[in-house]
């Protein structure tokens, strides 16, 4: 909380902690009301709640794949989610800045809702990614590190797949699908950021209650299912669950990297092992260190512009190379 009305009072517009806290209750002047309600506190609300999101996810994706490297950007989704999107801009007119006049009829349709189309088309990418590193986990019984390098080649994909529909677009379509990939937690409004909050909260409120069985996971499938869990039923839930708040997460704010490798593992360094504990601590790190790291790119430079994603990448890429060279134990 006093992280958060801190990063409301810094900015290019410089407040005072106890002018924020006006603010919020609506007092104070209106020009600080502004900044604050229309402005700041949207975007720190967008980086908690995806934060949060996206630390639940890549820990959910760890522990059912039985591997710490897992995450949604190591596995491809966030790239299945910018896919999507760069299909959606391209080829369904969405994001497009032309005139309405140009466009036939269905076309003006789809320009009118384009950000939601861009939004289930991206969701769709992230599902498809998701769908098969668990179709390759379970069919296939792939080792966990085979998921990882699965996880390369999805990526590189979906990569080499939205430069093929860049290739086609005009310079505006490419430079909206080139803008979208920027992590941004400024985009969301508060209707975005209430949707990946339900979301989130729903699936936080179901492995909560499914911690114990989580823990019993880390123990094996033999022995979990020993204990009367059922692996296949928890395996396949907690995948789409991690699926659906990574994909939302990813539609509505861009790609973020390495968030959710970032905080579990934070996570688990400060609390152990044990999901009763390390649950609720993913998520609290996970929104911390977005929230940290977008009101660093907004002070890092004037405009405020600076795009969270390649913050998180910065502090995410190092982390990856060194559970890389730790042999992916943490």
């Amino acid at each position: 909380m006093l992280i958060s009305i801190q990063s409301m009072a810094m900015g290019a517009f410089e407040l005072d902690p106890w002018v924020v806290l006006k603010s919020l209750f609506g007092l104070g002047e209106e020009t600080a009301r502004t900044v604050i309600m229309n402005i700041r506190l949207p975007r720190i609300a967008a980086a908690l709640v995806t934060g949060w999101s996206l630390g639940l996810s890549g820990l959910l994706m760890q522990t059912l794949l039985k591997n710490p490297l897992s995450s949604p950007f190591t596995l491809g989704i966030s790239q299945g989610a910018a896919f999507g999107a760069s299909f959606a801009i391209i080829f369904l007119n969405a994001g497009q800045l032309g005139s309405a006049a140009l466009f036939t009829e269905t076309q003006a349709v789809l320009f009118l809702h384009g950000f939601y189309s861009i939004t289930v088309c991206a969701c769709l990418g992230g599902f498809l990614a998701a769908g098969t590193i668990l179709a390759l986990a379970g069919l296939k019984n792939l080792s966990p590190q085979s998921l990882i390098l699965a996880g390369v080649a999805l990526s590189s994909l979906f990569l080499s797949g939205t430069i093929l529909l860049q290739y086609f677009g005009t310079e505006a379509e490419i430079a909206t699908a080139v803008f979208w990939t920027f992590g941004d937690v400024a985009r969301s409004s508060w209707a975005e950021t209430a949707l990946v909050a339900a979301v989130t909260l729903l699936s936080s409120f179901y492995l909560f209650r499914r911690g114990w069985d989580l823990n019993a996971l880390l123990a094996g499938d033999e022995t979990a299912l020993s204990l009367g869990v059922n692996v296949k039923t928890l395996r396949f839930t907690g995948m789409l669950l991690a699926s659906a708040m990574a994909a939302l997460a990813t539609a509505f704010n861009g790609t973020i990297a390495f968030l959710g490798l970032l905080a579990p593992h934070i996570a688990r360094m400060l609390l152990g092992p044990d999901h009763r504990f390390l649950l609720p601590c993913s998520c609290i790190m996970g929104g911390l260190l977005l929230l940290l790291a977008d009101t660093f790119g907004r002070l890092a430079i004037g405009s405020g512009a600076l795009p969270v994603g390649v913050l998180t990448s910065f502090l995410g890429a190092p982390l990856f190379l060194w559970l890389l060279i730790m042999g992916g134990k943490s």
